[in-house]
């Protein structure tokens, strides 16, 4: 029996065999799949469970491909119904230990689909889960074997590091240690992270592209701690597994009691004929499940002084010129950042949120109440998950509050993690939040994250990555708490920058801090390529400049963060008229344009962004309008084709008589006459797209 569904170009189809199991035949947005489905592979099982004392199927015990669990577990029932994201599918499977739901939900119009596995123990004994796939699909190639897979298939793999964020990687399967030389291996491609910090090496994201049926699948893991992708061959077949953390990568371990139940991380996978149209797929993807909050739609200017602006070095005397030029540059809100706490090193002695006395002289309410007179909102910096080694407070916590291991709380760069599962912990963050709130006025807070407690905690856990996956829960559900009780708060997510870019968090924040970078000319490749894993009306991208910087720079900065969420800072008090001139029209543009950007698509039509480019390029298209922002590096040519056909396109923001447009057929031409400099171009589409 076949079970087939589809929405928009996804085409989900099962088989389910003569003995009950499950097999996932297609997944793909090519129709001939549906013509073509695998009967006989024992192989494509639609999901991937390794239990504790059970048989790894043919050497895979480093691969998370067959075991018998699957083999046993056989189709009960399955249920298709709508909700309000649109159509829901649910494949009951069940054998003498657990019983599972492999759910899928759809969304209406979007080809991307949310995955995820619930586990229950049916049996009287206790069952440990090693590995469960929240997402498994075997045949990457349209059903020929691994060994053509290495002419078909591209992989994508997003690099990420702490001001380094967002560096896109395409590979051909022999690059990453495929051959075609058999039709067994135990060679893997295995992606994952380990830690609290989601992003620190990889984004949880990946990308299959098959050259030869212009498909392309798309994928993003949305959990705050640890998680693992992999795609290896099996019998001739190449497989790809999503899932949140595992044994083998993460020291991740569950036990399920009787009656008990586990659901794993979700995940979200987007159908595309290329990087662009997956892109796409998952930007809308993103919108329907992101949390609402009325900044998303008006996208008002941040002003935040630490990025080359006071350093976490905050006073009185040193807040109020400069409030009082991001107030005359058109800022909106005025967030203080670290230091306000401190009354020496602002790093180790976080955790207590108490001003420091000597910083605000008359208090620290006559800062915010100021930043109110100019007619901007204010906010402030918190680091809620951790304190420091050095924290006042520290001997009115118990062990059970923070992560353990061996005996010993965690320590990382000076602080220590808090559990929000315990109730102690939540308590006072609740405390702490409804004080600056309540008694500061904030409207904004930016909500840092600067350690990475590793691979969990064993406190109350069956390991320490089963404690790491239960905190990340229980932060997810007291953040979004905090939101229910203060609707018009915007809570910023950062973690050191770009260490937690994950959905997990930003289906909950309006906004993600991308990055720590401090020069403008490295932040061009993260500023261009922000929009692959967050929304544009999301991602916070730093402009700062400079007072001994280039009026080209200066351009650069505001560029760089005019299609996104903007970030001012930097040295304003001390630019020269020019500059300031820039800045403030570049303010003024982004107003006059920023009603477009929760509305707009990424596209990349020179390719991903590189980070030593010699030019970089990133369109943006609504209904209306198309945006290309495009950026001259160290290129020698003055020119460059952008192959893109329009009627009509103008340059809204450059300095002075950057350069010039010129419409062919072939393209798009556009010339920047000095290196290191950036326009943006604007095109009317009438109500269609180009």
């Amino acid at each position: 029996m076949f079970l087939r569904f589809s929405e928009k170009d996804i085409k989900l189809c099962f088989n389910i065999t003569e003995d009950d199991r499950v097999l996932l035949s297609s997944f793909s947005n090519v129709e001939k799949e549906f013509a073509e489905e695998r009967v006989s592979d024992d192989v494509c099982s639609a999901v991937a469970i390794h239990i504790a004392g059970e048989n790894l199927d043919d050497h895979h015990g480093a691969k998370h491909t067959g075991t018998s669990c699957e083999k046993t577990l056989k189709y009960v029932k399955h249920s298709f119904y709508k909700n309000n994201y649109g159509n829901k599918l649910e494949i009951e499977l069940k054998n003498e230990k657990i019983r599972v739901i492999l759910n899928y939900q759809f969304f209406d119009d979007i080809s991307t689909i949310k995955v995820w596995t619930d586990i229950i123990n049916v049996s009287q004994d206790v069952v440990g889960l090693e590995y469960v796939s929240s997402f498994a699909l075997t045949g990457l190639c349209n059903n020929d074997d691994a060994k053509t897979a290495n002419e078909k298939l591209e992989v994508y793999i997003p690099h990420n590091s702490w001001v380094r964020e967002l560096n896109w990687k395409k590979y051909t399967l022999s690059e990453l240690g495929f051959e075609n030389v058999s039709s067994f291996s135990t060679k893997r491609i295995s992606i994952s992270n380990t830690g609290s910090w989601s992003s620190k090496e990889y984004l949880p994201m990946g990308v299959i592209t098959n050259t030869f049926e212009n498909s392309t699948i798309m994928w993003q893991i949305e959990n705050n701690g640890s998680w693992q992708w992999e795609i290896g061959d099996i019998k001739d077949l190449m497989y790809l597994r999503l899932s949140g953390p595992t044994e083998a990568e993460n020291h991740w371990y569950k036990e399920l009691k009787p009656n008990e139940n586990f659901t794993s991380v979700p995940v979200a996978i987007s159908i595309g004929k290329s990087f662009d149209d997956a892109l796409a797929e998952m930007t809308e993807y993103r919108r329907r499940i992101v949390r609402k909050n009325k900044s998303d739609e008006c996208l008002p200017v941040i002003f935040n002084d630490y990025m080359n602006c006071l350093w976490a070095e905050p006073t009185t005397e040193k807040e109020i010129p400069v409030i009082d030029c991001a107030a005359e540059l058109g800022a909106e809100y005025y967030c203080m950042d670290a230091g306000w706490y401190a009354d020496g090193t602002w790093w180790e002695t976080v955790g207590e949120w108490q001003p420091c006395e000597w910083r605000f002289k008359n208090g620290i309410k006559e800062v915010f109440d100021y930043i109110r007179q100019k007619g901007m909102i204010p906010g402030i910096w918190l680091e809620i998950e951790v304190m420091g080694i050095n924290c006042p407070i520290l001997d009115q916590f118990s062990d059970d509050c923070f992560f353990m291991r061996h005996g010993k709380r965690v320590i990382d760069h000076g602080r220590y993690q808090l559990d929000f599962r315990n109730e102690k912990v939540r308590a006072f963050a609740n405390s702490v939040i409804d004080r600056v709130v309540s008694e500061y006025g904030v409207g904004y807070i930016k909500m840092d994250y600067n350690i990475d407690a590793g691979i969990g905690t064993e406190i109350n856990a069956d390991s320490f990555g089963d404690g790491l996956l239960e905190h990340n829960r229980a932060y997810l559900n007291w953040i979004e708490s905090i939101m229910d009780k203060y609707p018009e708060l915007i809570i910023e997510n950062c973690s050191s920058g770009g260490m937690r870019i994950d959905y997990a968090m930003l289906s909950k924040h309006s906004i993600q801090s991308v990055t720590d970078q401090e020069s403008c000319v490295n932040m061009i490749p993260i500023a261009a390529a922000a929009t692959t894993a967050a929304l544009p009306e999301q991602a916070a991208i730093w402009s700062y400049p400079m007072a001994n910087e280039t009026l080209n720079l200066t351009t650069v900065n505001m560029v760089n963060s005019m299609l996104s969420r903007m970030h001012l800072s930097g040295e304003i008090t001390k630019l020269s008229a020019e500059q300031k001139q820039i800045v403030s029209s570049g303010v003024k543009k982004y107003k006059e344009i920023r009603k477009y950007i929760s509305q707009i698509t990424p596209f990349y039509p020179l390719g991903l962004p590189e980070y030593n480019g010699k030019w970089q390029c990133v369109g943006y298209k609504s209904e209306e309008k198309m945006f290309l922002v495009v950026w001259r590096m160290n290129s020698e040519q003055d020119e460059i084709l952008i192959p893109i056909n329009l009627d009509k396109a103008n340059i809204v923001f450059g300095l002075g008589n950057v350069g010039m447009l010129d419409i062919s057929n072939s393209g798009l031409s556009v010339e920047i006459k000095e290196k290191f400099n950036a326009v943006i171009i604007e095109a009317d589409l009438g109500g269609g797209n180009s």
